[in-house]
This record gives structure tokens, sequence and C-alpha cells, in this order.
């Protein structure tokens, strides 16, 4: 198993901790990370608030992979719609030929309306930008070269210097949250991300689409779906309970702040309608304490011991799939993200990198 740490930076649930802080315990862990036998080191972007701030993670994989040099780099995600096509595809080509082919490339649409008004772009507009951007920068990194006509994108024929060296096969990623998102990841032959914030049975369905989906666009096997999960390691598991209740609880309250998902906003924006439906779900789940719930449920915490039956219930449902872990998150001391990482690290990364190619349960069973 390919098996990943994810970075946020955030500085929500914390009191008085300043961004170069943030920065610099985020960076120590991904230091232990990439000298613990992690095989990639992943960063999302966002904007303007606590939640989290990342504004270039092309610009800080760049930095990484050459710290690092024996660790890949990933984004999860370049949020197209923010961004210039042509930009991105020639930021992504220099990180790729200065770290030797170890770029990822994940792509994803945004979802907080906050930053999507901060950069002057309509959220209705953000599934068309996604779909028309994302084939033509990967075609860019493929190939060296980049055109479009589409509605937003009227781009030239121009070709990527320095050209694209390694080729992205294998290296394609897109977030797919949404039924939407799903089919847009399987149309452009991407691994499908998905963060655990709710039960893995409720998203078997979507993921089997997604791969049906896969194999009617391309007639091969999809690529491994990445699992994005934020995770309390420790040696007691009621001590880890208590942990995640408090830390995951508050990365949970963060995404409701964020995204604004007790709102009403999502109806009628387009093509957000099923980030509406999790909303009114939400609501009648009981809100925040009962996603808190579900993302317990669906997220790893505990003992070494527990975490391992737990992704291994996990494969067993869903088939193999690559792993990108969170330890720092929602208000999580630095020593307990750094004891959890370093735990997992020795107890948990060996046993999961020697599983083995495992298929999905059938859906009738």
């Amino acid at each position: 198993m390919d098996v990943g740490m994810m970075m946020i930076f955030s500085s929500y649930g914390w009191d008085g901790v300043p961004d170069r802080q943030v920065w610099e315990e985020e960076l120590r862990l991904a230091a232990i990370a990439a000298d613990s036998g992690f095989d990639c080191l992943w960063s999302a972007e966002h904007h303007f608030a606590d939640y989290s701030f990342v504004p270039d993670n092309l610009h800080l994989m760049t930095w990484l992979a050459a710290k690092h040099p024996h660790v890949d780099v990933g984004t999860a995600a370049v949020i197209l719609p923010w961004h210039d096509p042509l930009r991105v595809a020639e930021n992504a080509a220099v990180l790729d030929l200065l770290s030797g082919g170890r770029l990822r490339f994940g792509m994803g649409r945004g979802l907080a309306r906050r930053e999507f008004a901060a950069f002057r772009v309509s959220m209705d507009e953000s599934r068309e930008r996604f779909d028309e951007a994302a084939p033509m920068i990967i075609q860019a990194l493929r190939t060296g070269v980049m055109e479009g006509d589409g509605k937003f994108y009227k781009q030239p024929r121009v070709e990527l210097r320095p050209r694209p060296e390694h080729g992205f096969d294998g290296r394609i990623y897109a977030v797919a949250s949404s039924e939407d998102s799903v089919n847009s990841a399987a149309k452009l032959g991407a691994h499908m991300v998905m963060f655990a914030d709710r039960p893995w049975e409720m998203r078997f369905p979507v993921i089997e689409r997604g791969r049906q989906l896969h194999r009617q666009y391309h007639g091969t096997e999809p690529p491994t779906l990445m699992m994005t999960e934020f995770v309390i390691c420790g040696e007691d598991d009621a001590a880890c309970e208590d942990e995640a209740f408090r830390y995951q609880g508050k990365f949970v309250e963060s995404n409701f702040h964020h995204y604004e998902f007790l709102g009403e906003h999502f109806a009628s924006v387009k093509g957000y309608d099923s980030y509406q439906q999790k909303a009114d779900l939400a609501r009648k789940a009981g809100g925040l304490e009962g996603a808190v719930k579900g993302f317990m449920q669906a997220a790893s915490w505990g003992t070494p011991e527990k975490i391992l039956r737990g992704l291994e219930k996990r494969r067993d449902l869903l088939g193999s799939f690559e792993l990108n872990v969170a330890f720092r998150f929602g208000g999580t001391p630095l020593a307990v993200a750094e004891r959890g990482l370093r735990l997992f690290a020795k107890e948990v990364l060996p046993v999961l990198k020697s599983w083995g190619p495992q298929p999905a349960r059938q859906a009738a069973e």
C-alpha cells in the first residue's frame, strides 16, 4: 500500500498561534514523515482563513521536493477554477522537472464560497471551469502542448518550456466528493481522492460507480482510490478516543464553519446539489454532534492495533486503496501529533506497506 502524509496548515482550534509557528510545526512533521518511510508528502490549497492557509501548494511542494529528495510530493489539491490553466501546467511541469518526476498532481473544483468570492469567481461556474481546465492541463503535462477553445479558456496552441519529460501516467489525482466529481475523475482517468468524513459503507456505492465509469470511459482497470484522513494514534484506546473526540471534533467544526455546511446556499449554487443534501442530512442527524459521530466512525484513532483492524476492515469492503494521513488538525498539540506520527510510522506503516492488491467486496454481498 502507498501511504502519504497530509498537511493542512491550520490554526483553527489553537489560541494565539502565529502563522509562522503553524508552518514551522507542519514542516517539522513533514521532515519526520519523509525520514520514516512515507511515500509522499501532500498538501491542500486554501486561502485567507484559520481553517487552512496554503495559497500555493505547488510552490510549497517545490521547496519540499528539494528538502526531501527521497519522497514524492503531491497536491490535494490545486483548485482549478481559481487559476489560469496554462500557469498551473507550467508550474507543475517545472516542479516535476526539478524533482525528477516525483510530483503527483491532484486537482479539485473548490467548495467554500468565501474563497470563490475573494477570487471573484462564481461558484456556479466551478464545475464547468474544472471540466474545461483539467483535460487541458493533463494533455499539456503529457504532450508539452496546451490549447483550448472552450467557454472559459480560449487558449491558443502553445508549447510548454521546459518541456515535460516524465509523463504523468498514474500520477493524476482528482478530488471526488460529489457524484459529479466522481464522474469527472473517471473521465480524466485520475485517482479519486476522498476524505474520511462519513462511514465508508455509505461511500461504497459511489466508489464502485466511479470504478465502473472509469472502465466505461477507458476500457482499463481504474487507478486506486486515495483516502485522506485525520488520525489520532497512541498507546491507549480510551485516551485516544478522548483526544479524537476533542481534536477530530474540532476539525469537523472547522469544516462546518469554513464551508457553511448548515447554510442553505448550496441549494442555489449550480452543481452543488449533493452538498445541500449533505447539509440537510447533517441537520437531521443532529448537526455538528451527529457529524462528529459519523466522522469518528470513518476516521482512524486509537492504538496501532485498533487502527490496523479498522483499515483492514475498510480494505475488505473497498478493495485496495492509497492512504493519506494528517496528524495535526483541530487544535491537536504538536506533541500529540508527533507522538501519533512516530508511533504510526513505527507500528502501522510497515504493515500497510506489506499489503498487496485486494479486490473490493462485491456489491451484491
